[in-house]
């Protein structure tokens, strides 16, 4: 099969399922393409023996992706400028505190927390679990990813506040949980890093991505606004996005900062300029649409791994006291930062709930996870981070236009 042939399908199946999605499920986009695809993926899995022809090809179909590259050197960085650049700018700045500890101590406490309660839990099951297998999954399951819920929190009216709490610890997370992975994966050769060497790797690798991006940006704007043509503009914004992802990667910096930062700063640039220089609308439309085409196709392609991931009852058991670790670590993170905001920010307001049950996980969870060196050796990683995946992205996010409207009325958007 080309790899043309490849991308055909793939698109095929993000578009037939994006329209049964909304009009037969009603249901946002992103859910339901990977509600569909899972469900597809399991119907051939369950025929497998009356059609062994078409689940040997869908697997073969499948084992062609290299998820993990794709994920992590190729859709992450544009998906990360995309809700970057599209982020309301002025909400952010005023979240800038609860982002900032959301993001970083929330992520740091996540990951200890979830490491520590599977490493205890894991061997009432039968499976054993050693540190450095729980501080792999603590750090690739902590990241948040609350793409596919974001049209539901407009359509029922959640406060923008709320939205670029939740937003822009999305968008800043999954640059610190990617260099806590980083600073696992050294531990896991040998070379076991210390509380300092860890804040320093943080420091350098998340300081020079966010630097680079903001440098790149500002060349962006400046040459953006020497031309008048919106299709140039367009190709700059995407050389941005490609290529300075790909560079902080070869400076071995954090590649997700650098993307955030890029967006972040081209927006705050480009507001400077007339629109008489920089062609605002047809930015803004060019990357909503490119930010809601990749997330359908993204989400089939998660959607399509349940074919090629070995799933055991252990597997099962391990998924369910994961998806019940992961929410109750992720209440209870959110509850101390909320508290440590309010200390700082007297009448901050914000919503323990809306936090909480919208704090996803996607596509970057499982590519880090797939990203597990010797693999095979830590079979549950894969198989549960995937089922944690699925009923975050499938269960809650379905779930969180009810569920917001009905605790809405009792304090969405308070203190």
């Amino acid at each position: 099969m080309t790899t043309l042939a490849l991308i055909s399908i793939i698109v095929t199946a993000a578009a037939l399922f994006g329209w049964l999605s909304v009009r037969v499920c009603r249901l946002p986009i992103t859910i339901g393409t990977m509600l569909l695809t899972v469900i597809s993926s399991v119907m051939m899995i369950g025929l497998e023996n009356t059609f062994p022809g078409v689940h040997a090809w869908a697997v073969t179909l499948v084992g062609r992706i290299r998820f993990e590259d794709l994920i992590l050197h190729g859709l992450l960085g544009l998906l990360l400028f995309a809700g970057a650049f599209l982020l309301d700018l002025v909400y952010l700045s005023r979240e800038k505190l609860s982002v900032g500890l959301l993001s970083v101590i929330g992520t740091l406490l996540s990951t200890a927390a979830i490491a520590f309660v599977m490493h205890w839990t894991l061997p009432l099951f039968g499976i054993a679990a050693p540190w450095i297998e729980c501080l792999f999954f603590g750090a690739l399951i902590s990241p948040t990813d609350p793409v596919a819920v974001l049209e539901m929190l407009h359509r029922v009216g959640v406060p923008k506040n709320i939205q670029a709490q939740l937003a822009g610890e999305s968008l800043f997370n999954d640059g610190i949980g990617a260099v806590l992975f980083l600073a696992v994966l050294e531990a896991s050769r040998g070379a076991a890093p210390s509380v300092g060497h860890i804040g320093v790797l943080l420091l350098v690798k998340s300081g020079g991505g966010l630097l680079l991006g903001v440098a790149l940006a500002w060349i962006a704007s400046e040459l953006m606004r020497r031309v008048e043509a919106y299709q140039i503009e367009i190709l700059l914004t995407l050389s941005l996005a490609l290529g300075g992802y790909a560079l902080a990667e070869t400076l071995r910096l954090s590649a997700p900062l650098e993307a955030v930062a890029a967006g972040l700063a081209l927006r705050r640039f480009n507001m400077n300029h007339a629109h008489a220089e920089i062609a605002h609308e047809s930015l803004d439309r060019f990357w909503r649409v490119v930010d809601e085409v990749q997330n359908a196709v993204l989400f089939v392609l998660l959607g399509f791994e349940v074919l090629v991931i070995p799933f055991t009852r252990r597997t099962f058991e391990s998924g369910g006291l994961a998806i019940v670790s992961v929410i109750v670590v992720r209440v209870l993170v959110v509850l101390l930062v909320l508290g440590l905001v309010r200390m700082l920010q007297r009448g901050h307001k914000s919503s323990l709930l809306t936090l909480s049950w919208g704090g996803l996980r996607g596509g970057l969870s499982i590519a880090l996870a797939l990203s597990v060196p010797d693999l095979q050796s830590h079979t549950w990683i894969l198989g549960t981070t995937y089922l944690v995946v699925v009923f975050s992205v499938v269960l809650q996010g379905g779930t969180l236009d009810l569920f917001l409207k009905r605790v809405g009325r009792f304090g969405v958007g308070e203190g």
